[in-house]
């Protein structure tokens, strides 16, 4: 099986990447027109200007987030052109690789037997790699009786089971103090996140294709969420997968051999992962948190091809991660990751690494230093309200309002859009219920994270103390009321304060404009409790 019908040559690549950025500069430019027609009717304020000014910050990855969808939702209706998937002999030998730290070994090893047991007829061409960096005693007791009792169930031995005393390097030197040490007869390498999960058709379909692509450097497996409980992973879910596929379905198509590496369920060819993928420490001495940006980027400047496989199933095609458990779970998981994407202006000038590389680490910086600016739109327009008698076109705000939503949502909303039309008339309304709860948990959860971003970058700028890379919280349960009020209290306190504003400035018009904003904000308190509890239904 082969992805080279799926590579375009350089010429029509630079085209492509041309369109792309002639269509999102189109967009941003339009609504840039809006945005003027709307905040200078009648002269401009301060506050008016300030919020034209972060508008127009935002203004590249909204024409980009709108420009991926249209492209993602144009090449889903054509139909998404893959290579037929054949049966060819297994002849690379693959370590299926996890790494693990103070996990819970019950949880996380039957999925992987399952795999294991479904390759089983290629023999030795696959072993189970568990990568330890444990530390705590009571783990490693638990863990190392857990894959005693592993062993005994796959034949021969096909259970590597390697701990290091510290985890230097995070995850990063965890995966190169194997390949260095204990991959010497492996060619590709699996990896795999503690709360992943893949089927054997998966694994052997990556591995068919490196075998086929052989300057195929990372091959990642798309992914979407594994069955959830509570509300919280099955809306999550819903709306991640709706969009990851239109989005990845765009990206590729302007990106295409210089593609993303998301750091796990993918594949790597070991000899120049090893070679080019060795993580240097930061000017500080500190090691890289997030470590697939940078690795992806130095296969780029290498001269390997980086891609993501075409996504043609609607459940991952085997590839599952879990989603995080709850509203408070995400959080501490978006804190660590804006930890490690902040990281990346190190490698912004790195000639080494491939440009679309250092682009993407770019996007992922932006991704958080721009929240502060986007979410002072609604505190910024609530004074504005309030000091000023300035009363802007309401038809024409409206407008903007929802066209900007439109844009920046695009690959989620044409994502939902396609699943639609492919559930049938016979689960339609059932569907269309599920798209609606989960536009409306979106609309709550979006200004949360976008408070809580700003916090964090903030707290960043004023230099607080971090930890390192904490544990995720994976297992889900009913969180109570002071749980969430610990952590969601400023949230909802800045809530407050812009709601009161826009109601003391006596406009029910300006209360209503704000509400899908900002409604996330005063409730997010019930809100995190609520979505948490694994009983509720619905």
């Amino acid at each position: 099986m082969s992805l080279r019908q799926t590579n375009a040559p350089g010429a029509i690549m630079r085209r492509r990447r041309m369109l792309f950025a002639g269509l999102t500069l189109a967009i941003a430019t339009a609504l840039l027109a809006l945005a003027v027609a709307v905040l200078g009717e009648g002269g401009w304020s301060v506050w008016e200007a300030l919020i034209l000014l972060c508008f127009v910050l935002n203004l590249p990855w909204i024409g980009l987030a709108a420009a991926t969808g249209l492209i993602g939702l144009c090449i889903r209706i054509r139909g998404i052109q893959t290579p037929p998937e054949t049966d060819a002999p297994i002849t690379l030998r693959t370590a299926i690789a996890i790494c693990i730290r103070n996990e819970a070994m019950e949880e996380v090893l039957p999925p992987l037997l399952r795999l294991m047991q479904g390759l089983s007829e290629h023999g030795d061409r696959f072993v189970l790699a568990i990568l330890s960096d444990t530390a705590d005693p009571d783990h490693v007791v638990a863990e190392e009786a857990a894959l005693r009792s592993a062993s005994a169930k796959l034949p021969g031995s096909r259970i590597r089971y390697r701990r290091r005393p510290r985890n230097t390097g995070y995850k990063a030197g965890n995966v190169m103090d194997f390949l260095d040490h204990h991959a010497a007869d492996l060619d590709l390498i699996i990896l795999l996140d503690a709360d992943s999960e893949m089927t054997p058709e998966a694994a052997l379909r990556l591995v068919r294709v490196m075998q086929a692509e052989p300057k195929l450097g990372i091959l990642q497996h798309p992914i979407a969420g594994s069955a959830t409980s509570a509300s919280f992973g099955r809306l999550f879910n819903l709306g991640h997968r709706s969009g990851a596929r239109i989005w990845t379905l765009g990206q590729d198509w302007w990106q295409g051999d210089e593609g993303p590496f998301w750091g796990h369920n993918a594949i790597l060819r070991i000899a120049p992962f090893r070679r080019h993928c060795r993580l240097p420490l930061l000017p500080d001495g500190s090691s890289i948190l997030s470590h697939d940006h940078v690795e992806a980027a130095r296969m780029h400047g290498a001269g390997w091809s980086v891609r993501v496989h075409p996504d043609t199933h609607a459940d991952g095609g085997g590839s599952l991660e879990a989603p995080p458990p709850h509203l408070l779970a995400f959080l501490q998981r978006d804190r660590r990751w804006a930890a490690g994407n902040l990281q990346y202006r190190h490698f912004l000038r790195d000639r080494s690494l491939g440009a679309l590389g250092r682009l993407q680490m770019f996007q992922a910086i932006l991704h958080y230093l721009l929240a502060p600016f986007w979410f002072a739109i609604l505190p910024l327009a609530a004074i504005n309200a309030l000091l000023t008698d300035d009363s802007p076109p309401r038809g024409m705000l409206v407008a903007l309002l929802v066209l900007v939503y439109v844009a920046l949502h695009l690959p989620r909303l044409t994502g939902h859009l396609a699943m639609l039309v492919e559930a049938g008339r016979g689960r339609w309304v059932a569907h269309v219920r599920s798209v609606l709860a989960e536009n409306l948990f979106s609309l709550l959860f979006d200004s949360v994270v976008a408070s809580h971003n700003t916090i964090i970058v903030l707290s960043h700028a004023l230099r607080m103390p971090h930890r390192g890379w904490p544990p995720q919280q994976r297992r889900e349960r009913r969180l109570n009321w002071s749980e969430a009020t610990n952590i969601l209290w400023p949230h909802t306190a800045i809530g407050l304060a812009i709601f009161l504003a826009l109601g003391l400035s006596g406009s029910v018009f300006a209360v209503l404009a704000a509400a899908p904003a900002g409604a996330g904000l005063l409730l997010a308190i019930p809100f995190c409790v609520l979505t948490s509890d694994p009983r509720a239904k619905g």
